[in-house]
This record gives C-alpha cells, sequence and structure tokens, in this order.
C-alpha cells in the first residue's frame, strides 16, 4: 500500500486523494451506522460514534439474512469497491466516459476478476458484493444487450450511481459543467430521473471543490446552480437549514423535515410504500442533500462534515461517503485524518490512496487532450471566420 508520508507533490494530485481517499473514509465508518436512527446509534455505542466502530449487530452473519455483511470495524463497503472500479475504468479508456464506456469497462470490472471484499472477508467477484440496483447495471448491459443511452430507465431510483461518481468530478477538475455532463451521460446507463441527477450533480460538486480556493459556499452555489427539478429544491432547502445550525449534534431533526418533503424513503428507513425510489420530478435522494448539508454545518472540516453524516444513520455510508469526498477535495490528504485512513486500508486490505494518484494521472492526460481538441476547434473557427470576412469582401468589391 502506498505509503501515507508520501505525500502528493501537486494539488491536483493533493486534492485527487483527498476526494478519494475521503470518500473511503466516509464510507467505511459510516457502513457501521447504515439503517439505523441516532437514537439507535447513540444507544447501541454508548454515545455519537467518534471513529471506527465493531458492527451494529454483533451477529452480523446472521442479523439480516437479506445482507450478511460485515459493516464496521473500518470495512469500506459497495460504495468504495464502485468508486475503484470506476477509475479502474478510467485508467483503460484514458479519456472522457460515456455510457457506452459503462457497457464496455465497467460490466467486466463487475464480473470479471475476483477482488478482495471486506465485508465478505473472502475474494469474489464485486457483482457478488453489489447492491440490487448495481446488479441492475450487469442484468440490463451484459444480459439484456439494452442500448447503454437507455439501460438507466426501470431500475430502483437511488443513490446508487451518485455513491460512486466522484471520479468524473476529478477528470473534470474545476469544471462543474463539464463534470455535470459527463455523470450524466455516464450514468444513464444506470440510474434514471433524480437518481441519476444525484450523479450530475455530485460530480459536479466534486468538480467544484477541486478548484484551488473553493469553498462549501462554493460548492453547494455550483449545484443549485446546475441542479434541477426536486434535486435543485431539496439542495436548497437542507443547505439553508444547515446555515442555521451551529454542529451536526442536535441537527438531525431540523435536516430531516427540510429534506421529507422532497425524499420518498420513509422516516422508518426500511419500511417502504409503493411510492418509494420511483421516478419523479419534484423528489429527491436524501444522500447528497444532507451530505452537502454537513459539509455547510462543519464549514468544511472533513471530520466534522463525516461524522455528522455517520451520525445520521439511515444511509449513513453513503451520506459520508459523499460528504467525504467533497471535503476531501477541498482540503486534499492532508484534511483526511491519517489514522483513520491507515486503520481503514489496513482492514480492508485496500490502498485508499494510489486509487485518487490513478485518477489524477488520468486528469491530467484527459486535460491535455482537452486543451489539443480545443485549440482545434478555435483553429478551425477562427478559420470560417476569416473565410466569412474574405467572402464578403469579395462580395463588396465586386458591387
Amino acid at each position: 500500500m502506498t505509503p501515507l508520508a508520501d505525500q502528493p507533490a501537486d494539488l491536483l494530485t493533493d486534492k485527487a486523494v483527498g476526494c478519494v481517499a475521503g470518500a473511503a473514509v466516509g464510507d467505511a465508518l459510516g457502513g457501521a451506522t447504515e439503517g439505523w436512527t441516532p437514537e439507535q446509534i447513540t444507544q447501541r455505542y454508548g454515545g455519537p460514534v467518534e471513529g471506527i466502530v465493531p458492527p451494529y449487530n454483533e451477529d452480523w452473519r446472521n442479523a439480516r439474512p437479506i445482507a450478511p455483511y460485515h459493516k464496521g470495524d473500518g470495512h469500506i463497503t459497495d460504495d468504495t469497491l464502485m468508486t475503484h472500479a470506476l477509475i479502474r475504468v478510467y485508467e483503460k479508456v484514458q479519456g472522457h466516459l460515456d455510457a457506452y464506456a459503462m457497457a464496455e469497462h465497467l460490466v467486466p470490472e463487475l464480473m470479471g476478476e475476483r477482488r478482495w471484499i471486506p465485508e465478505l472477508e473472502t475474494e469474489a467477484l464485486p457483482l457478488h458484493r453489489i447492491f440490487l440496483a448495481e446488479k441492475w447495471i450487469v442484468a440490463r448491459l451484459h444480459y439484456g444487450h439494452v442500448d447503454p443511452r437507455e439501460a438507466g430507465v426501470g431500475n430502483i431510483v437511488n443513490c446508487g450511481a451518485a455513491m460512486y461518481v466522484a471520479p468524473v468530478g476529478v477528470v473534470n477538475a474545476g469544471d462543474p459543467d463539464a463534470a455535470y455532463a459527463e455523470a450524466i451521460d455516464l450514468t444513464g446507463a444506470h440510474q434514471s430521473s433524480y437518481g441519476r441527477e444525484a450523479a450530475g450533480v455530485m460530480a459536479a460538486a466534486v468538480a467544484e471543490a477541486m478548484r484551488p480556493g473553493a469553498t462549501p459556499d462554493s460548492v453547494v452555489a455550483a449545484c443549485l446552480r446546475l441542479a434541477k427539478d426536486g434535486t435543485r429544491a431539496a439542495i436548497e432547502a437542507v443547505c439553508e437549514a444547515a446555515r442555521g445550525l451551529g454542529h451536526w449534534e442536535g441537527s438531525f431533526e431540523t435536516l430531516r423535515a427540510a429534506m421529507r418533503p422532497y425524499d420518498t424513503v420513509a422516516d422508518t428507513y426500511r419500511d417502504q410504500g409503493l411510492g418509494a425510489r420511483r421516478p419523479s420530478r419534484v423528489h429527491s435522494i436524501e444522500e447528497l442533500p444532507l451530505a452537502l448539508a454537513f459539509l455547510v454545518i462543519a464549514k468544511g472540516d472533513f471530520r466534522e462534515t463525516v461524522l455528522g453524516g455517520v451520525n445520521y444513520g439511515r444511509d449513513a455510508d453513503s451520506i459520508a461517503s459523499m460528504g467525504g469526498a467533497v471535503a476531501g477535495a477541498l482540503g486534499g490528504l492532508a484534511a483526511v485524518p491519517g489514522k483513520w485512513v491507515g486503520e481503514i486500508g489496513r482492514a480492508s486490505r485496500t490502498d485508499l490512496v494510489e486509487p485518487g494518484r490513478a485518477i489524477a494521472r488520468v486528469a491530467r492526460r484527459v486535460h491535455a487532450d482537452d486543451q489539443a481538441r480545443r485549440r482545434a476547434h478555435e483553429n478551425a473557427f477562427a478559420a470560417l471566420l476569416a473565410a466569412d470576412a474574405s467572402a464578403s469582401g469579395g462580395a463588396e468589391g465586386g458591387a
């Protein structure tokens, strides 16, 4: 594994590593508290969670047969498995990704090579761990041969695409508009409706956070400028509520009340109604607005952003992972507690640092290619204007 003492040499790499490692840390810390209420979390752990903790259920193999996963103890979850898989796709393509890249490259990543899965405590195909909404990618693209641009239609509408899309923001560092467009294109093969929209906005949040001088306020502003429909309304409402709060402790009822009108998932998180996770223009996933809210409350501080998501419960691993990605991109690797990075990396038998370096290298290559294309376009357009001027001059001379 990459030594933590080996600090990134440039700001791009520093922010990229902070983003990717930060997302993994949030994911691992939130895994233990996923699905529970703040009150249940406090009761189970004797107070707020402030670091790596054991699984919520001691008998984790049998407590929930549908999900016999070893969450907690510093284990990353499917959020990080998918993020690292997407980074490997970028390494193969060495360019921007679209829905066809999902079919041609991400599907083989999920079903073609065994990897260490911390929650299963064994090597397995990532396909054997990911949730049903992510298995959809393989079912639709590999077995169903659906047009990748339309394959996300019909899937469960959830945070599945947004949870691993941070690398798109790194590749488009400093350009939220481009990150949004690329993520919307890419995740059309996975999600639709507000699930796909959240992926675009999450990528934009990371792209803005990668910009030198970015702040939590500039990140939220970029999200609000690009977000559509219920996603925009939810981010605006929840972040506005967050601005009046001084700390994540004591914030949960206020934030949940602000989010409730836009969320299709019940207050009793696992007790879903018939309208849950279905396409809608007026609803939003909960995870992204809450991640941004904790970022606002913490004023960008990584530790407090992540712990807010961890102790909020519900989909805690994804909330904390998204918040960790943005806060890590804002502050770089130094913002992410090295103790957490080291302990989670060892517990998960996974390098949390090198994937950030890898996506930074891809971003540098992609930016160079983008510059070359822009220059070629500028030259072509200048020639068109010159030809137009020449033609106009000739016409006037002839007259």
